[in-house]
């Protein structure tokens, strides 16, 4: 006969967890706070137990606890390290044992400025996913939830609002992370491109690296929301809760209604396969960007035109875009017939030369335009020398005739096939899920 006890399974204990704060650079106010907070969510959840705190003494200039605390033989003693705001050339005692640690089955966790630690060791940053470079000042942010069903973002929905240092990162590669957070743009300028904010990651053979660049700021770290997205990044590394960790794909794909219609992609999200630049010794400034096609230009530079490597003659196209603020750019039919793409938002109206206007032949019928930074979605019908236009769901060209080229077009062949063109001299821009299909 089973003794009682034996019909049950004991209730797992706590994952050991270091929790380690030590600097040897900037030395963040928030830092008491994250520990308080830390070895609570621990706590609470019943999750994991905060073994030992890593502070590196008082003014974070102690090498000697660091040393001593963080010894391969104190590591087997764990499950995890967490690197919460930290910065400069720790002195771990051996560095390539602690990365060999980590990818044989432990678990790193990084906050905020964990990415500006161990700048002078390469193998730290690959093992991190990123490497932090700079910051501009305190800003509210939108950021886009790359997997709601990931522990650590599964509460926040497609959006998640925060005002925070947002890092900006070198050292960093899409293709080598599973995407959580991430800003499709610029957080001050709002210009486009791939702006990664926290990320999950499986390396070596069964270690797990978790980091978000979220917490400079006491009010962040304070927040539920907050609170539940590190918890949930932890008890994931810990291998508490099921979630992915492979390499994110930012592959554009058409919905199945499109491809049944004979949509097919022009841009596959990940490379500029099937576009190529209008001038072969123009500036390369066209490039893909976490799934965007991404026209990136500094002040007073102009970059070169891209268009696709096959022609069209009828079809309908649709695409989404973005533009910073100010920002000047366009789609050009055959190579041909300018769509413009303008933010002209404080307008208010259609203008000759607005958003959606066929350039220089008729201006938007209704104004229909976004703030810049924000998605807009068009669809352009050329069939002959006709063009309608519906852009974010208001039709403000019906059948227009369109008897010339609209300016900086290849060439007077009007009614033959001819190129998708971006406009790229003018100013930054992305695109996304642009897709075509013929007609008939």
């Amino acid at each position: 006969m089973l003794a009682l006890g034996a019909a049950f399974t004991a209730e797992a204990a706590p994952k050991k967890v270091l929790l380690v704060t030590a600097t040897k650079g900037f030395r963040h106010s928030s830092i008491p706070t994250a520990e308080n907070v830390i070895t609570t969510l621990g706590q609470t959840s019943g999750a994991y137990t905060v073994v030992d705190v890593v502070r590196g003494g008082a003014n974070g200039t102690d090498d000697a606890e660091v040393a001593s605390k963080m010894t391969l033989a104190k590591l087997g003693g764990v499950d995890a390290v967490v690197f919460a705001n930290t910065t400069g050339d720790l002195a771990i005692p051996d560095k390539p044992g602690f990365i060999k640690w980590v990818e044989s089955g432990h678990a790193l966790v990084g906050m905020h400025s964990c990415s500006d630690t161990f700048h002078g060791f390469p193998a730290f940053i690959d093992l991190l996913g990123g490497e932090f470079q700079t910051h501009g000042a305190q800003v509210s942010v939108d950021m886009y939830n790359q997997d709601r069903a990931h522990p650590a973002t599964r509460h926040l929905g497609p959006i998640w609002t925060v005002f925070d240092e947002i890092y900006e990162f070198k050292s960093f590669h899409r293709n080598r992370v599973h995407g959580l957070l991430t800003l499709d743009k610029h957080p001050q300028t709002l210009v486009p491109g791939d702006y990664p904010v926290a990320w999950a990651k499986n390396v070596g053979t069964s270690g797990k690296v978790f980091y978000t660049s979220l917490g400079h700021r006491e009010d962040v770290w304070t927040s539920a929301l907050y609170q539940q997205h590190i918890l949930g990044g932890i008890r994931w590394a810990l291998g508490l809760e099921a979630g992915d960790g492979k390499v994110t794909d930012v592959s554009n794909v058409l919905s199945p209604p499109e491809a049944k219609e004979g949509f097919k992609l022009l841009f596959n999200g990940r490379d500029l396969t099937g576009w190529k630049y209008r001038r072969p010794d123009g500036k390369r400034s066209w490039s893909a960007q976490n799934g965007m096609l991404c026209n990136v230009l500094g002040k007073d530079e102009h970059g070169t035109d891209l268009l696709t490597e096959d022609t069209f003659r009828d079809f309908v196209v649709r695409y989404e875009f973005q533009v910073p603020p100010g920002s000047n750019s366009g789609l050009y039919l055959r190579g041909r017939h300018e769509i413009q793409i303008f933010d002209d938002f404080k307008a208010g109206k259609p203008e000759m030369g607005g958003n959606g206007a066929i350039y220089s032949v008729k201006p938007a019928s209704l104004f229909a335009s976004r703030r810049p930074g924000q998605w807009q979605h068009a669809e352009v019908r050329i069939h002959g020398q006709k063009i309608s236009v519906v852009l974010n769901g208001v039709t403000i060209h019906d059948q227009v005739e369109c008897p010339r080229g609209t300016g900086g077009h290849l060439d007077e062949n009007l009614d033959q096939p001819g190129p998708l063109l971006l406009q790229g001299d003018h100013g930054s821009v992305a695109f996304r899920n642009v897709r075509i299909k013929a007609l008939k």
